[in-house]
């Protein structure tokens, strides 16, 4: 049973259509990555299942409940959880309170600040800081990591309401490869234990190929391709649209193995 179903999704910004009436499925527990050149739809897409945006057509159920109108705040109380390409955190304060402030929030607490947030939840707070092996660094201020770390620290913060659907844009940008691995192996490992689904994008096609359950591919905001990786992988309109004719994923260095 689908957890997140699109149907006929359309935005136009003037007379470009961003996104044309693109339609898919993404069931708990899977890993769907969401991949196309630049100026696909990529980031339209994600923007309206997240409330940034609003659908001109169509319709975004999560759990059979319409998104489209909701605001982010709504929509993320609902269940759905955001990673972004430039990890978002308060370099002021420590990695628990990142998390806590998160938990705030959450539980519509953020407004009401006569509770010393430093108190509010912390043990909630070390336990998702724990699922994503950041435990031991709880304390240090946000400021001090390494990015590969401040990555993990908005994962558990984008976990901070125990999310139906996680989105993630760009999890692995600015990443080294044994970093982007690690990241996407602790996200494949929560969705198994959480049972939980994952929209991603991704421009390593490394890590597209090693993690993802299945892949959909716009152009020009229109889907061309869902499967598998290795049906994706061998499908020649995507190769035509990445690479023109004459080249293939393999051929153009792509890591298509495991972690």
């Amino acid at each position: 049973m689908s957890l997140l179903t699109v149907k006929d999704l359309g935005k136009s910004f003037g007379g470009v259509k961003a996104v044309d009436g693109i339609s898919f499925e993404l069931a708990a527990g899977e890993l769907l990555a969401l991949i196309g050149p630049n100026g696909a739809g990529k980031s339209t897409t994600f923007n309206m299942v997240n409330g940034q945006l609003k659908a001109d057509r169509g319709s975004i159920s999560l759990d059979g409940q319409e998104l489209i109108g909701q605001k982010p705040r709504s929509i993320w109380r609902l269940g759905v959880g955001r990673t972004f390409q430039i990890a978002e955190t308060f370099q002021s304060l420590s990695v628990v309170e990142n998390v806590q402030m998160a938990l705030l929030s959450h539980d519509q607490k953020i407004y009401a600040m006569w509770r010393r947030a430093a108190d509010y939840r912390r043990q909630d707070a070390l336990a998702l800081l724990d699922q994503v092996g950041m435990l031991a660094q709880a304390d240090r201020p946000c400021s001090e990591l390494a990015y590969g770390d401040v990555k993990r620290v908005e994962l558990s913060i984008a976990m901070a309401n125990s999310p139906k659907l996680l989105l993630m844009d760009e999890p692995t940008a600015g990443m080294a490869p044994r970093e982007r691995n690690a990241l996407m192996a602790l996200t494949k490992k929560l969705v198994t234990e959480r049972g939980m689904a994952v929209l991603f994008t991704e421009h390593s096609m490394d890590v597209v190929f090693a993690y993802a359950d299945r892949m959909i591919v716009l152009a020009r905001g229109r889907l061309i391709a869902a499967g598998k990786p290795l049906e994706i992988r061998d499908h020649p309109k995507v190769q035509e649209v990445y690479f023109g004719s004459g080249k293939t994923f393999e051929k153009a260095g792509t890591k298509l193995g495991g972690a």
